[in-house]
């Protein structure tokens, strides 16, 4: 008995192979491709371009991108926003445009955020070399500029025959929906394969569920660490990005309501309490709250929960002091369970947390480490409330003025997107989450970038969710482009543009390695060549407004709140530009270290000094064993 085929190209097949695969968790279901990006170039536009328009919108929706880089990030922020249960495609041409991949894929699997990427290659058939855009490589034929994607991708696979698109899809699939191994899949598709016809078996298109598994804990490693707590005198929960993931917000309040031990969070994990909870201690590690890093250093046991321990969240390795210190770590990937020398509970975060809490009855902290975390709490929050502050309405705003007047006009389910600059410095310490999707930092790559691509893919995720992305003007300079597709979209997206002419938090950083701002201006060159003229005169609001939003300037503090208000019950893409000003409230200073380097040697006397107090602070380094 025959097989019942369909005769279609690779590039059909996959689609439509792409347009059946689900994903389930907790008795739900989602498409776990939602849609391809796409820029079209002569390595994908008779292969997966032809596919896309024969499938149509109802099989496989489509995304118009002006940056690939931008459209992986957009991938990135709806993965993010539907808790990796869903992603989407993105496909290129040849050449750059498959290069233009490699900072999005980076980012994508550095963050465990699941994305597709469809780049087209060079002839698998070599009817001429070199092609258009092909590297040639003197010793390895079978190279193309595409093995760049490897080392940033989770699974790489080129498609250099039809019948291996089978396995290699079905790999792709498997990866992507692995909580434990997800990140940028890539599946490399020559571009005369991509238009190769083949006889499929129709199983290939049969609806296809994968399950997102919840593993639970195993009893050795619950037990061990039911008692590591139960021991501990001054324990802390490190909340990160894995509670998000797994929905385990309400399982990490049960416990901690329970407990009442205390929880301080990375940037990815903030919002896994709400700001009021009496035991949300805020962000923690260099960018962390004075309460959280001072329980930091005088913490027992550090509970882990989805983390990865990045060196922002341990203080390059100075936070936790407590000789004694020892670490219970919660993770779904077993390659961040066992950091720190940790005990290990590799499990799913919201499993593992109740299971947790199950060995844990009647068990709770001491009354006197709980009154002391909730003063410190109370103190932070005046430090909040001091940065916020705008005495006078007609004055220009500082950066966190900025932020108080967002504070006062979001609501619990908005989405606030930034990535990098001096905000996620100030948004870690500052901002007051509401609510488990509020806070949305990519701050595992920190790309320049990322946040006006980030908000069209969390406005797809939820079109009814208000989206802010926050950008200064060094990132907005970057990559403004995708602005034209929400425009195209009718996406509503917030953009807050702050301009302070250059690079705000490099040149901090600068000036404190004792490199003494060099480089980090938007200015004119000086009589010495030094960038110390004047500032540029560029208008970006005027730009913003030539790529299709609406904009909103506002020069005080009385109108930059009337403009976000007015940007968020508009149905526009709108945009609020807000020059900053530097007289009046700023954020406190770092709470803990952060591993720069510095000249060891050097003739500049800001650098020998910087080298002195590099050296006396890298002294409390330690390795936990």
């Amino acid at each position: 008995m025959s097989t019942p085929t369909r005769r279609l190209t690779v590039a059909q097949a996959l689609v439509r192979f792409l347009s059946v695969q689900y994903t389930e968790r907790d008795g739900v279901r989602h498409r776990l491709i939602a849609g391809t990006w796409g820029i079209f170039g002569h390595g994908n536009v008779a292969g997966i371009g032809q596919a896309l328009l024969e499938a149509g919108e109802d099989t496989m929706p489509f995304h118009q991108g002006r940056n690939e880089q931008a459209m992986v990030h957009a991938a990135v922020g709806h993965a993010r926003q539907l808790d990796r249960l869903s992603a989407q495609a993105v496909t290129t041409s040849i050449g750059p445009g498959a290069t233009n991949l490699v900072t999005g894929a980076a980012l994508a699997t550095i963050n465990r955020i699941p994305v597709l990427l469809l780049p087209g290659d060079y002839f698998a058939t070599r009817p001429a070399d070199p092609l258009l855009q092909q590297l040639e490589h003197p010793t390895q034929a079978d190279v193309s500029v595409n093995d760049t994607l490897r080392p940033v991708s989770r699974h790489f696979d080129r498609v250099t025959r039809p019948e291996s698109l089978i396995p290699s899809a079905l790999n792709a699939m498997r990866v992507l929906a692995d909580p434990a191994e997800t990140g940028a899949v890539t599946l490399a598709l020559p571009q005369d394969v991509q238009a190769e016809a083949y006889d499929w078996p129709e199983e290939f298109f049969a609806e296809r569920v994968w399950h997102v598994r919840r593993p639970a804990p195993d009893p050795l490693e619950l037990a061990e660490a039911v008692r590591a707590v139960r021991a501990a005198e001054r324990p802390l929960i490190v909340a990160g990005g894995g509670v998000h993931h797994s929905r385990a917000e309400e399982a990490l309040k049960a416990l901690v309501d329970a407990t009442g031990i205390p929880v301080a969070s990375t940037q990815a994990g903030k919002g896994s309490l709400r700001h009021d909870h009496p035991a949300d201690l805020g962000g923690i590690g260099h960018t962390g709250t004075a309460v959280s890093d001072d329980l930091a250093r005088t913490a027992d046991l550090v509970i882990g929960v989805g983390t990865r321990y990045t060196d922002f969240t341990t203080a390059s390795g100075t936070l936790f002091r407590n000789p004694d210190v020892r670490f219970v770590n919660l993770n779904i990937a077993a390659f961040d369970a066992h950091k720190l020398a940790a005990r290990t509970l590799v499990c799913d975060a919201r499993t593992g947390l109740q299971a947790l809490l199950g060995g844990l009855a009647d068990h709770h902290v001491d009354s006197r480490y709980e009154a002391e975390y909730r003063v410190g709490k109370e103190r932070w929050e005046r430090v909040v409330e001091a940065a916020y502050a705008a005495d006078d309405e007609s004055a220009v705003p500082t950066q966190t003025q900025v932020l108080g007047a967002l504070d006062a006009v979001v609501g619990d389910d908005d989405v606030v997107i930034n990535a990098a600059g001096s905000l996620p410095g100030d948004l870690h310490k500052l901002w007051r989450a509401r609510g488990p999707r509020q806070y949305h930092l990519e701050y595992g790559y920190s790309c320049m970038g990322y946040e006006i691509p980030a908000a069209i893919g969390v406005q797809q995720a939820t079109p009814d969710t208000p989206v802010w992305a926050l950008v200064g003007d060094g990132t907005y300079l970057m990559m403004p482009t995708e602005i034209v597709t929400a425009v195209q979209e009718g996406l509503p997206v917030n953009l807050v543009l702050l301009q302070n002419h250059g690079y705000a938090s490099i040149g901090g950083l600068s000036e404190s390695v004792g490199a003494e701002r060099f480089g980090t201006a938007y200015r004119y060159r000086a009589a010495d060549g030094t960038f110390t003229g004047a500032p540029l005169p560029v208008d970006l609001a005027a730009n913003a407004g030539s790529l299709g939003m609406d904009v909103l300037r506002a020069k005080t503090v009385r109108e930059l709140r009337e403009a976000l208000a007015t940007a968020r019950a508009s149905d526009r893409p709108t945009c609020v530009y807000v020059e900053t000003g530097t007289a009046g409230p700023a954020a406190p200073p770092a709470e803990a270290w952060w591993d720069v380097p510095v000249a060891e040697t050097a003739s500049r006397e800001a650098a020998v000094q910087a080298r002195e107090e590099y050296d006396r602070l890298s002294a409390d380094r330690r390795r936990h064993l």
